[in-house]
Order: C-alpha cells, then structure tokens, then sequence
C-alpha cells in the first residue's frame, strides 16, 4: 500500500453472508456505508469473491477504508483466505484490516483454533502498511438459540453437559467490531481484544434458563455427526471432534473486562 492510493470511506465485510457477519453489517448500520462481500451474490450491491483464489477482491475492496474479515467454519487452510485478503487490501490501499479470530487461538489440541493463531502471526508480520484489530470472541450463546427460546425440549452434546464457557452474545460482537471498524486504526491498530461473556455457564445451565423444560443428553461424537455432521468435508468432522474432546475436557472460557470495557456497559448475559 502507497500514500498515493485513496482513502475510501465504505468497510467491506469479508464473509458477510454468514451469521456474523450479517450481524456486523447490521452493527454498522448508520456509522458507515457497507459492503457485503460474499461467495454468491445475492442482493444487489454484492460483491462476489473467491477467498480461495482470491479473484475479485481487489474489486471489492477499492475504495474502502477498513475490512472485517471472517473466513468460513473450520475451513482447511485459513492463513491462505487470510493471505488472499490481506494482498488485496494493501494493493487497493485499504487501512485498517479486523481479523475475526477466536479466544485461545493456540490450543494445539484444536486445529482450527491453531489456523486461526497462524492467521494473526500472518497478520502482524505481513507489514506493507496495512494497519489490524484482532478479535477473539468466545462461543456464541445463539449456538443454544433454540433452548433458550423454548423452541427446543431436547439438546444432545458431544462433550459434557457440565463443561464450562464463557458464552458471549452475537449482537455484542457485532457491536464491538463495528465499534472498533467505525473508530479505525488510529485507536485500536495493533491490539489483540479477548471478547468472553460475564458468566461461566455450562449447557446444562442454559437448559435450565429455557422458557420450558429442557432434557440434555451427552451422546457420542460419531453419533452426533451422524446427524449433524453429514455435509460436511472428512477435515471438517475432524476439526469438529477434535474440537468437542477439548471442550469435554477443559471448556472454553475466556476473560470479559475488556468485552465490557469496549461495549461500555456490561455485556449481554445468556437468557
């Protein structure tokens, strides 16, 4: 990137057609113009793009000044997507490049979390010019949407009903990172934000939150995959079960103060 090349004014999301994503485009809603870069256009105004290839980035994001980027769930090679987006922000003149990363990055026992440790080791020594914000979200207590709506009686885990997280809520995420996007690099380049909720909760708690009563079951990971697992890749069921043995083992929790001190109010508890 070259102090000849234009500042722009929009923020693109990178990934915008996935939940979080949608989510921090709606965040930004009113703080700046967005755009929604996607896989398959759908809407008009979207920018399609190959993360994998990376054609039609350098499209998509001239003229913007700051990039959310989330890549796809426990996707094989994610410093490669990351690469991809990284090289087009700097050539079109991009500033500022927020990394949707994951609290504990580098747990070995976790391959996805370990793509995701190399994507901000990339990010920080990738140089150029380009400025970035690391985010590290907790799980999302929408995971558990359906429990804690009441829509659902019954929940099966691969991994300990007792095992403890720090859920955190989708819309508070969203709020930061289109805090941190609007705000821009002159205040949050170069920081790394770990992003837990304000409780340690086990599913078993969330169950008993329910509108109604809710039975949970731990039932094997094979027998879990064999219903929820289908479509995806042998890597992906792979990553996933590694994923539910460390959770069935450790949990994941993570540290909240500086979630509340972003959000300016305490964060949203799961309910």
């Amino acid at each position: 990137m070259t102090e000849s090349l234009s500042r722009g004014a929009e923020i693109a999301v990178i990934g915008a057609a996935g939940k979080t994503g949608a989510a921090v485009v709606a965040a930004l809603e009113g703080l700046a113009d967005v755009r929604r870069v996607v896989h398959t256009a759908r809407r008009p105004g979207d920018f399609a793009v190959d993360l994998e290839t990376g054609a039609g980035l350098e499209e998509a994001l001239s003229g913007c000044r700051g990039v959310y980027c989330i890549a796809p769930n426990v996707h094989p090679d994610e410093p490669a997507l990351l690469r991809n987006a990284m090289g087009a922000a700097a050539s079109v003149g991009v500033e500022h490049l927020v990394y949707h990363s994951v609290a504990w990055p580098y747990t070995p026992l976790m391959p996805h979390h370990v793509d995701k440790a190399r994507c901000e080791d990339e990010l920080r020594t990738f140089g150029g010019g380009l400025r970035w914000t690391v985010l590290q979200p907790c799980a999302y207590a929408e995971n558990f949407g359906s429990v804690l709506d009441g829509s659902a009686t019954t929940v099966e885990l691969p991994y300990s009903p007792d095992a403890t997280f720090s859920f955190v809520a989708l819309a508070d995420v969203a709020e930061i990172a289109a805090r941190v996007l609007s705000e821009g690099p002159d205040i949050h380049h170069g920081a790394t934000y770990e992003l837990g909720g304000p409780e340690a909760l086990s599913v078993r708690d969330l169950c008993a939150r329910a509108h109604g009563p809710v039975s949970v079951k731990q039932v094997s990971v094979d027998e879990w995959m064999s219903r929820h697992g289908r479509d995806l890749t042998d890597d992906g069921r792979a990553r996933l079960a590694a994923m539910f043995d460390f959770y069935d083992r450790y949990g994941f929790l993570a540290g909240g103060a500086m979630f509340e001190s972003l959000l300016g109010r305490p964060p949203t508890p799961a309910r």
